[in-house]
């Protein structure tokens, strides 16, 4: 038994010393931590050779008693630079954040229902604002995930506790522009479908470039981009998430082989050491057109969706606070470049890379590219001509902005700049029959969704075909699919043989004759699905007549009624009090044979009960009896034994 308590207690003893092995090694875990956080968000934490200075002097007995900053401050220190060093404390303190319970794990099932869920509320939200009815804010917080509810509560205040402003840039059509919070980066290589993702190489910052961020840069860089981050709300953030990381091929290797055209004019060359392909590690990041256009001097056409991607990279807004207004800015520059790449010929798979590269910023920085886009516009309204700048303006702008909206900032600008161009320019020449024919395709493509109705495209596409001299079917080719397009977006309307009438003899004349047959069946059509006004179908009403009526089978004892309302009234209100008489006499039978059934019931379970409990009596009695009998026996042999000792 000793034996058993002494091993009892060497295992108690066993565990309480791991138990403080294992304290101490937590505690040693958590000194460092504070320093593992700080490395983790991107700045270096405070030094400590003062404060532990003060602490040993301290320990001695010969040192101040109070805090070290205080210490510091009241020895000379500049109260600036104490005063930066607090609000860099303050702001480490705020971006601290609470620990918050993880999500569970949810099935395929699950997810596909909630992004089904989604989309719903996104078409209702896009149907809304197609139909001008205003979308409230409460729809906005609807629609977001249940999960991301606390984050939104909690993101609308800043670092020091005050009220954010709600951002408005939703409202008609744009993304957030609040930023986003920025995520941990992974180290697997990560897969991408377009060039709205990124991959940040470390080698473009660290080891591909000169430049140097200083240790006051790097705190208020990342306190800033922490606060900005607490201040994203969650549909922002599922927006944003996709710019945190940069397509691959960054650094992939260039295309060889023959020099093609040039993108910029005369200027300064971009510094860096220039890799394989003749492109360079790292560029300026522009922030004008002019500034844009000397940086891609010497540059192949080809390879300029690589430069903004490196420029985009090396300038991200999580490496700098002073990015954001630079990306803003290089952002407008993009607007501009594209148009300058339509007006010189560039090829138009590069503009559709660069177009995606601004679909990509409009998320991050909408009033910005937005401003740019109107500045476009208005510069279209004024001259009254479009180049293929503008018509690349006009395709960018349709598919960076959602066109079905009854008002946007943006698309509503472009709808009425290509509205009055074809109102007020003749289709007299080849080249404006192209940029009408494309103009109308552009209107087409604008209202797959709204399906308004452009009559400056149906007036302008009417005018080519009534050109004199008559124009060859090839001429009419791109007129002839718009107006087939049209056809087919706008059949469901009312007014549709209105509106395509006038086209069957210019089709007949032109010898269209596909044309002619479909837009013929699709007249047809509308004819069949067209109801003429018309009053309802009632039986005809005889004249009421004052003569009196006599009958040959008179009843004084029957009622008679002249009024044949009254009449009808009077017989129906006498059935109904016949029926309902007969209704009552029906439910007092069934009440009554239900009542006899459920006595008869109760008489035969009352029977049964008394069968059973006069044989249980009769039971009980019979074995009391016997038990009596055998109680008098037992007492008369004690009798006759006692009598006979």
């Amino acid at each position: 038994m000793e034996e058993v308590i002494a091993k009892s207690k060497m295992h108690k003893y066993e565990r309480q010393k791991a138990k403080e092995n294992d304290e101490d090694l937590r505690d040693e875990l958590d000194s460092g931590m504070q320093d593992m956080l700080a490395l983790l968000r991107g700045h270096k934490p405070p030094p400590k050779q003062i404060q532990q200075e003060a602490e040993a002097a301290l320990a001695n007995g010969d040192g101040p008693a109070m805090n070290p900053d205080r210490q510091r401050l009241l020895d000379g220190m500049d109260r600036s630079k104490a005063d930066k060093e607090y609000e860099v404390r303050l702001r480490q303190l705020a971006q601290d954040t609470r620990a918050k319970p993880s999500d569970r794990t949810k099935t395929e099932e699950e997810k596909a229902k909630e992004e089904a869920l989604r989309l719903k509320e996104l078409e209702e939200k896009r149907a809304k604002r197609m139909r001008g009815e205003p979308v409230s804010d409460d729809e906005n917080e609807d629609a977001a995930p249940a999960g991301g509810e606390k984050e939104q509560s909690e993101g609308a205040r800043d670092a020091f506790g005050n009220d954010e402003v709600g951002d408005e840039a939703a409202e008609f059509g744009f993304a957030s522009s609040l930023p986003a919070p920025k995520r941990g980066k992974e180290k697997e290589k990560v897969q991408h479908d377009d060039e709205d993702d990124f991959d940040v190489d470390e080698d473009l910052i660290a080891s591909g470039s000169d430049v140097d961020i200083d240790e006051d840069s790097e705190l208020s860089d990342a306190s800033s981009d922490d606060d900005d981050a607490e201040q994203a709300d969650p549909a922002a953030t599922r927006d944003e998430e996709e710019d945190d990381e940069f397509v691959k091929g960054v650094f992939g290797p260039e295309a060889a082989g023959s020099q093609p055209a040039l993108t910029g004019a005369n200027g300064i060359q971009p510094s860096s050491k220039p890799t394989s392909g003749g492109l360079a590690f790292t560029y300026p990041c522009p922030r004008t057109h002019a500034e844009l256009l000397d940086v891609v001097k010497d540059i192949p056409v080809t390879q300029l969706p690589t430069v903004v991607q490196r420029i985009r990279a090396l300038h991200h807004p999580s490496l700098s606070a002073s990015n954001k207004e630079s990306m803003s800015d290089f952002s407008a520059a993009l607007v501009d470049h594209i148009s300058y790449l339509g007006n010189t010929g560039q090829p138009l798979a590069v503009v559709e890379q660069v177009i995606r590269h601004i679909h990509s910023l409009s998320r991050t920085y909408p009033t910005e590219i937005a401003g740019a886009f109107r500045k476009h516009l208005l510069a279209g309204l004024e001259q009254g001509e479009l180049k293929s700048g503008d018509l690349i303006i006009l395709t960018a702008i349709g598919s960076i902005y959602p066109t079905s909206d009854h008002f946007h900032q943006v698309v509503t600008p472009a709808m009425t700049l290509m509205g009055k161009w074809l109102g007020l320019n003749a289709p007299d020449s080849a080249e404006r029959r192209a940029t009408g024919a494309f103009i109308v395709a552009l209107c087409v493509k604008y209202q797959v969704l709204a399906k308004r109705y452009v009559p400056e495209a149906i007036r302008f596409i009417q005018r080519t075909f009534s050109q004199k001299p008559a124009l060859s079917t090839e001429e009419l080719r791109p007129h002839l699919d718009n107006l087939l397009s049209m056809a087919d977006l706008w059949k469901d309307k009312p007014a549709f043989p209105e509106i395509f009438v006038p086209f069957t003899p210019l089709l007949k004349s032109a010898g269209a004759k596909k044309e002619h047959q479909t837009l013929t069946i699709l007249l047809q059509q509308a004819y069949l699905r067209r109801r003429p006004l018309e009053l309802h179908h009632h039986r005809k009403q005889p004249i009421p007549t004052r003569i009196p009526k006599f009958e040959e089978t008179f009843n004084p004892d029957k009622h008679y009624d002249p009024d044949k309302e009254r009449s009808d009234a009077a017989k129906l209100q006498k059935e109904y009090k016949r029926e309902r008489k007969g209704a009552l006499r029906e439910l007092r039978k069934d009440a009554n044979f239900v009542a006899r059934e459920q006595l008869r019931e109760k008489r035969e379970k009352d029977a049964e009960y008394e069968r059973k409990h006069r044989r249980i009596i009769a039971e009980i009695q019979g074995e009391e009896g016997r038990e009596a009998k055998e109680y008098e026996r037992e007492k008369a042999q004690r009798k006759r034994a006692k009598g006979s000792g």
